[in-house]
């Protein structure tokens, strides 16, 4: 073996190590809190405090992990006010970056796939707005409960790409419409957000990634309250140039 064969095997090394640590304190953090979680998910009125403690137990993951967070912001989030959030998905640890960057409560609409993690993925279920996307009737109901949790005061996360690309290549894949739809029906600011280094520091290829800084930028906010249900198809696809655009750029600058 050569020397970089063998600098190669002893990263595979590290990388290994590092990803059963991610799994470990990923279970283990939750478990230690499971008694608080099975009270505070009970009910939707426990929600802010059950987001409170799913904040802290996000950076707490993330620091564990080796990863600092840098977010600039191009306009404030209001913290008394309601909106779409959206971002690019590229890993695991998007979920985690997401609920660093937004201190509104809000919950996520995610895949079904995700409810079938063990403990994980019985407070997923219970927190977060569940979608079977190769169902139709499973997508209405989506729509029903997410108008539901709007209407209370909460924010809705949805990663408009609907899932992960399994090309690593892909920058941006297209856009589903729920969470465009979802703006305009309640005329709610949509929030755009990029995540530039998931995908280098955490993809879903194994042995790949490493600790280093999470940058997310938080661009200024597109407005519905002008818009129609008629505006939607648009609306979906200026945003994805926009943040596609903004992805590529960073690409090629660093």
């Amino acid at each position: 073996m050569t020397i970089f064969d063998n600098m190669k095997f002893l990263l595979n090394i590290f990388r290994l190590i590092w990803r059963i640590w991610f799994y470990g304190i990923f279970l283990v953090t939750i478990i230690a809190i499971f008694p608080v979680l099975i009270v505070i998910t009970s009910s939707d009125r426990f929600y802010p405090i059950f987001f409170k403690i799913a904040r802290a137990w996000a950076k707490t993951n993330l620091f564990l992990m080796g990863f600092k967070a840098k977010i600039s912001f191009e306009q404030a989030i209001h913290p008394k006010k309601s909106y779409m959030f959206i971002a690019n998905h590229t890993s695991m640890i998007d979920v985690l970056l997401m609920l660093v960057v937004a201190k509104n409560p809000f919950v996520f609409v995610g895949k079904i796939e995700l409810g079938k993690i063990p403990i994980f993925g019985y407070f997923y279920k219970r927190t977060c707005i569940l979608v079977d996307r190769s169902s139709a009737k499973s997508r209405k109901e989506v729509y029903y409960r997410a108008q539901k949790r709007l209407k209370e005061g909460v924010s809705i996360c949805i990663f408009p790409e609907g899932k992960v690309p399994d090309d690593e290549r892909i920058v941006l894949d297209e856009f589903q419409n729920g969470a465009f739809g979802l703006a305009i029906e309640h005329q709610i600011p949509i929030v755009p957000i990029s995540f530039y280094d998931c995908k280098k520091r955490f993809s879903y290829t194994f042995f790949s990634g490493s600790p280093g800084i999470l940058r997310a930028k938080v661009h200024k906010f597109v407005e519905t309250k002008s818009l129609k249900m008629s505006d939607r198809a648009n609306l979906k696809k200026t945003l994805h140039t926009f943040l596609y655009q903004d992805l590529q750029s960073d690409l090629k600058n660093h």
